[in-house]
């Protein structure tokens, strides 16, 4: 059995079935495995960015990770925006990063580089293998960095000769591969599904309670996997209770909500409306959560977002047992048996007509999503409308492009189809952001995936030209204004979906949004509605 073969099987021994794909001529032994190896369902993306990016989001909604099949250092590097994002959604990734041959590297081929300076940045794991008996050991370790809590990016570095050549000592390493990894429970297909999070600390749980007793104006910030519907449920028990306020931060990997569950508001995005929303806080309690920075700095605006004599406990970090935590929290507060706040009430409102608005389409949304939904955000300026009105919707989940790196919401919306079958997605997308990562519209249409995209069509980098008055660099003229405008000419994105084996139509009101987003939603494969704004 020769490397690339090893490495398919124990992949497929570690829980990982699912390769997203942009394979090059060092990885040719890997795909040729996937003819003799049965179980890897491989999704080929056109652009790296596309594989990275539903590696992202199908870790957010399966719980465990997928693997990219990468090509060289530029093949690393055209993905890495999307691994940012990943990273900082904590989301468990196992690269495989196809390298020259051992003896060719001394060459200095073309596309010779160095790999791992590539991969560090946005890796939190990096290996390179030396020889075909060391692909179990480094596929294994690299699928245990990468469940580690809340997940991991790792990126294991396979050269071209230990995946043709054949193993010296394959049975050893098949029995290797077998034994469990320790903290990782092992049950059927999902055996290493994740390794055990860090228990609440006893002391932080004390001292939170006593905060929260004490009566002062007191913030539960939610962020990570306390964003998920029981966490929220318990959040909501505590927030009963002690009368504190709880908010998720603005950008949380997976936050349900909708009809019948805990919807706290998100802190917002602006600086000036974050710092307002803060300002009544004397005391800040972080579970998942970091402290509040803006996202950029801005002239006489402060990075901070709370108030300057706030004071902060941390509860639990992201990487610990939040739910865990919450319960723990409820329990000392005596919370438990008491009915949470903050439930949304199902709200359906009447199909709006008229010019189309922000306002209009959130209302579209929230009549029209279906249940169990999940929502794709990278609407960017015209998304940060979006949220209220949708919060009685029917129960969803939403994700939020974590790292701000654009160019995530295609590409997650391949992923989270892939991992939930059954369920809709709704990718929410800017025409900006869209051009970066296009090419996951083809995917979508080859694996027929259950997809609507509506894309926001401002014609512009909209959320760039109020950047451009945020940090004070004044009006733009028309140079700057030039590079800020996507109307010279204007994108057909209807044409361009087709062209790529999507179906779609174009809207120019509320009343032709409407018909279309219900077409897209009503139909079994991708579809696209362009909202002309």
């Amino acid at each position: 059995m020769n490397g690339a073969e090893r490495l398919v099987r124990t992949l497929l021994d570690e829980g990982v079935d699912t390769c997203f794909t942009n394979p090059g001529t060092s990885e040719m032994h890997f795909v040729a495995a996937l003819d003799r190896v049965e179980g890897m369902r491989c999704v080929l993306g056109l652009f790296e960015g596309v594989v990275t990016g539903a590696a992202d989001a199908y870790y957010r909604m399966a719980g465990r990770p997928a693997c990219t099949l990468l090509h060289l250092g530029p093949g690393l590097g055209n993905g890495l925006a999307n691994l940012h994002n990943a990273r900082k959604a904590g989301s468990g990734i196992v690269n495989i990063v196809g390298d020259h041959a051992l003896p060719h590297l001394a060459l200095d081929a073309p596309l010779t580089s160095d790999i791992e300076g590539v991969a560090r940045p946005m890796s939190h794991w990096v290996r390179t293998l030396q020889s075909a008996d060391e692909v179990a050991t480094g596929a294994r370790e690299a699928v245990r960095a990468a469940l580690r809590p809340p997940g991991q990016v790792a990126t294991l570095v396979l050269p071209a000769d230990c995946a043709w050549t054949d193993e010296t000592h394959a049975n050893g390493l098949a029995a290797a591969s077998d034994a469990a990894a320790p903290g990782v429970a092992r049950s059927g297909p999902d055996r290493r599904r994740a390794a055990a999070r860090r228990a609440a600390d006893p002391a932080a749980v004390d001292a939170a309670a006593r905060l929260l007793a004490a009566g002062e104006p007191t913030l539960v910030l939610l962020g990570g996997v306390a964003a998920m519907a029981e966490s929220l449920e318990l959040a909501g028990r505590i927030a009963a209770r002690t009368g504190c306020q709880l908010m998720t931060e603005f950008y949380v990997p997976r936050l349900q909500r909708g009809a019948g569950r805990v919807s706290p508001p998100r802190l917002p995005y602006a600086v000036d409306a974050a710092v307002a929303a803060l300002a009544p806080f004397r005391n800040i309690v972080l579970v998942g959560a970091t402290e509040p920075v803006s996202f950029f700095a801005y002239p006489g605006k402060p990075g901070r977002l709370a108030p300057p004599d706030c004071r902060f406990l941390r509860l639990a970090g992201s990487g610990d047992d939040l739910l865990g935590a919450l319960t723990a929290l409820a329990e000392a507060t005596d919370s438990v048996q008491v009915a949470p706040v903050g439930v949304a009430e199902l709200q359906r409102p009447q199909l709006p007509d008229g010019p189309m608005t922000l306002e209009g389409i959130a209302q579209v949304i929230a009549a029209l999503l279906p249940e169990q939904a999940i929502v794709i955000d990278e609407a960017v300026s015209s998304g940060r409308a979006l949220g209220p009105p949708t919060a009685g919707a029917l129960p969803h989940d939403w994700l939020s492009v974590m790292g701000g790196s654009i160019g995530f919401g295609l590409p997650a919306a391949v992923g989270a189809a892939i991992a939930a079958p059954g369920r809709k997605v709704l990718a929410l997308e800017g025409d900006g952001s869209a051009m970066y990562t296009i090419q996951a519209l083809w995917t979508m249409a080859r694996e027929g995936l259950d997809v609507t995209v509506l894309l926001f069509a401002n014609r512009a980098y909209r959320i760039l030209q109020g950047e451009y008055a945020g940090v004070g660099a004044g009006r733009p003229g028309p140079r700057a204004d030039r590079m800020l405008r996507l109307d010279e000419p204007a994108i057909d994105f209807v044409g361009l979906a087709r062209s790529l084996g999507v179906e779609g139509l174009r809207a120019t009101n509320l009343r032709e949004l409407a018909a279309g987003l219900g077409q897209g939603l009503a139909s079994p494969g991708p579809f696209l509605v362009e909202a002309v704004l």
